[in-house]
């Protein structure tokens, strides 16, 4: 019995489906006959459904893109209790990417790119991750051509889960994937504000292998613990011009450091 329910149902649901097409098919072979109240009604109707469509895909996508079974976990270290991996690296964005790109351009719901150019020669844009060492679904391409300004960062926001019980006994954890088509400098810049202060960390990208890490000491900050509001990471490109920068992954980590 619950086989032919769900028969039923299966015919039903591709029926509605067919019948949603047809009324849009026809919908787009009458435009050029629409009055203009009724074209605002329909494009406002289509923009709805556009937002329900594009979540949908985007979520499907996040479980069926990846490069293998597994390939998306986070390589936790011992006593980890926190971990993130920004959407931009984790799913599919919409729109996924922007040619001459304005400084304060947002891709994805957390990543925000910054530079001074007066003319901006570069384009970023997500990829989808394909080897099956990578450990994300998706990464970011950074192509660059003339660059005139002084500076070229990428801003990462992170969750409020970030702060939620952070010590300065914590040590964060970031690892990346990075390829570059010749020699970059890349420095990463941890922010932490608590109150009216900010605490940062700096620490420079080792070059020497695609996979790299670097680790934020807590105990090296002035870190009120009971004020921490929000935490956020800098990337920041050192003579990025002429290149191409692809971030294969960005994933951090959080643990107590260990007690001696």
């Amino acid at each position: 019995m619950a086989r032919i329910m769900r028969r039923v149902t299966d015919f039903i649901d591709r029926t509605r489906h067919a019948r949603t097409l047809r009324r849009w098919q026809r919908a787009q072979d009458m435009l050029a006959h629409l009055s203009p109240g009724r074209l605002r009604v329909l494009r406002t109707q289509a923009r709805d459904l556009r937002r329900l469509t594009q979540t949908v895909i985007a979520r499907a996508d996040a479980r069926l893109i990846r490069p293998r079974p597994g390939s998306d976990t986070i390589a936790r270290p011992l006593g980890c209790d926190w971990t993130c991996r920004p959407a931009l690296w984790s799913g599919e964005v919409f729109p996924g990417g922007f040619a001459a790109v304005q400084s304060r351009q947002t891709i994805g719901p957390d990543v925000t790119l910054f530079h001074d150019c007066a003319t901006p020669e570069l384009s970023i844009r997500q990829i989808r991750n394909t080897d099956i060492d990578d450990r994300a679904p998706m990464g970011a391409r950074l192509d660059v051509f003339g660059f005139d300004g002084s500076f070229l960062s990428l801003v990462v926001d992170l969750p409020d889960s970030a702060v939620h019980g952070l010590r300065r006994t914590h040590i964060i954890r970031l690892a990346m994937r990075v390829e570059t088509d010749r020699p970059v400098k890349i420095f990463t810049r941890l922010n932490v504000k608590h109150g009216p202060n900010s605490e940062q960390l700096v620490r420079e990208l080792p070059m020497d292998a695609a996979d790299m890490e670097v680790e934020f000491d807590l105990a090296y900050s002035d870190l009120n613990e009971k004020r921490a509001e929000r935490m956020w990471l800098d990337i920041i490109f050192d003579d990025p011009a002429m290149s191409c920068i692809i971030l294969r992954d960005l994933a951090l980590t959080r643990r107590p450091r260990a007690e001696i």
